[in-house]
């Protein structure tokens, strides 16, 4: 059987670099969060750094925190939980719950 100029299956190696992407295509851009847990008075301030596009719960959940037992606020406004983080941002997360 001959086969044609070209073709793969001919042995040779390929010229071409296989695997090697560029950084940005190979692994998604991190985002810093800075969350501000506020409880009785005192503030427990903690950052991590997530993957863009990360919904807030997420976040939340990584540090331990209870996602439906807290509202979160961006800028002194409420944000839903499943918000997307897109950029670096400081939350401020307050317990909607307490012990009993």
């Amino acid at each position: 059987m001959r086969m044609h100029r070209g073709s793969s299956k001919d042995g040779r190696e390929s010229s071409r670099a296989t695997g090697n992407l560029p950084l940005s295509a190979s692994s998604r851009s991190t985002v810093t969060v800075v969350l501000e847990l506020t409880r009785a008075g005192s503030v427990d301030r903690r950052r991590v750094n997530v993957a863009r596009g990360t919904p807030v719960r997420a976040v939340l959940r990584s540090i331990g925190q209870a996602a439906e037992g807290s509202a979160v606020l961006l800028e002194d406004t409420s944000i839903p939980l499943d918000t997307p983080i897109e950029r670096s941002v400081r939350l401020v997360v307050v317990s909607t719950f307490s012990g009993g």
